[in-house]
């Protein structure tokens, strides 16, 4: 495992045996995640070598040799239109050694590609109804009719601020070895961490897999496009076909960066730098906006952050926190969390009510 340390080419990755078992079947699917993302440019490095791996892999789904026959013969058509354009009369193009070469070559690509969109034009993807309708676990559903955000605490620590014309649905509790919920329309979601318990959200046409804990999701069925954009941490992001075919490729995204799956083109579009984007940052809501990095700084302003990014309301008693200034990383945490956090610094008569969108800090001031 220490000789990948010094792979510097695509060839490296390549020449790895255990780096195509991780990209074709997942195998060591998490030594390999830990190792991609500790440097930037290796992450870079290795999604490209990803790609090398999966463009040499032939779909497995059955497809008549006819129809490989005339993807071949249109290829070869191509190649004589380009040469019959060339001026180099003495030797044909295609009995020149270096051009059959890049000929062969040109053909299988050609032909690996028109097989990979034939499948990808023919797969099934699964609507949200669908997605629920198979969840063998009696599921809630929160449907946001109002005009403005609703926050959503799971049983498990995570929360969710599901907007306005969207539902989720999630058990009451998480069973088992994942924690599945199914979303229609966009959440910003803040999930509490557990490595023995992936967290996954379906939506649509898409699943994520969170590795991290804090992104939105944009999934409406009336929009052309379905988004996911991360703010801290990361998350793994495919097709929802991965419920039957579990070693299909997935997108890894890292802080500020998102994907978009344009449904029209049935095709996964990736933006590494989403300050770059405009639809997106004019989209972007408060929570994703505002830091929860606090140097010294007075309870009463961390409570008024907090009640700007998740719009709730906090009601605490304000006399006995008047002078109470704290200093603490709120970020990368749930909501609950953060609440949690911030009584434990205040002190072990501290404690928080949470009722929807209304909040309550008890206290009797800060040690």
């Amino acid at each position: 495992m220490q000789q990948r340390n010094h792979y510097k080419n695509i060839e490296d990755f390549l020449a790895d045996e255990s780096f195509k078992q991780w990209v074709r079947e997942g195998k060591e699917r998490e030594n390999w995640e830990e190792w991609t993302v500790e440097n930037p440019q290796r992450a870079k490095l290795v999604a490209e070598a990803r790609l090398w791996v999966l463009a040499t892999r032939v779909p497995e789904s059955p497809i008549a040799a006819a129809e490989i026959t005339a993807a071949l013969q249109a290829s070869r058509e191509k190649i004589k239109s380009i040469e019959k354009d060339t001026s180099a009369p003495s030797i044909p193009l295609w009995r020149r050694a270096g051009w059959r070469s890049i000929a062969a070559v040109l053909v299988l690509g050609l032909a690996l590609g028109w097989l990979f969109k034939r499948q990808t034009l023919t797969q099934h993807t699964l609507t949200y109804t669908e997605l629920i309708n198979q969840d063998a676990e009696g599921l809630i559903e929160q449907t946001n009719n109002s005009n403005k955000p609703q926050l959503i605490t799971l049983s498990d620590g995570s929360s969710v601020l599901l907007q306005p014309k969207s539902k989720l649905s999630y058990p009451k509790s998480f069973e088992g070895n994942e924690r599945n919920v199914y979303l229609s329309g966009e959440g910003f979601f803040e999930i509490s961490k557990n490595p023995k318990k992936p967290f996954f959200v379906f939506a649509n046409e898409i699943v994520t897999k969170v590795i991290g804990t804090s992104f939105r999701i944009k999934a409406y069925t009336d929009q052309p496009n379905v988004e996911v954009v991360v703010r801290t941490g990361k998350v793994n992001v495919s097709s929802n076909q991965t419920l039957s075919q579990p070693t299909v490729a997935s997108v890894q995204l890292l802080p500020n960066q998102a994907i978009r799956f344009v449904r029209k083109q049935l095709a996964f579009e990736k933006i590494t730098d989403i300050s770059q984007e405009k639809l997106i940052a004019k989209t972007s809501q408060a929570i994703e906006q505002l830091s929860f990095e606090f140097a010294d700084v007075p309870v009463a302003q961390i409570l008024k952050t907090i009640e700007q990014a998740y719009l709730v309301e906090i009601d605490y008693p304000q006399e006995a926190l008047k002078d109470c200034y704290l200093t603490t990383s709120l970020s990368d945490q749930p909501l609950p969390e953060k609440l949690k956090i911030l009584c434990e610094s205040l002190g072990n008569m501290t404690r928080y009510e949470m009722n929807g969108n209304q909040i309550t800090i008890l206290s009797e001031g800060c040690n």
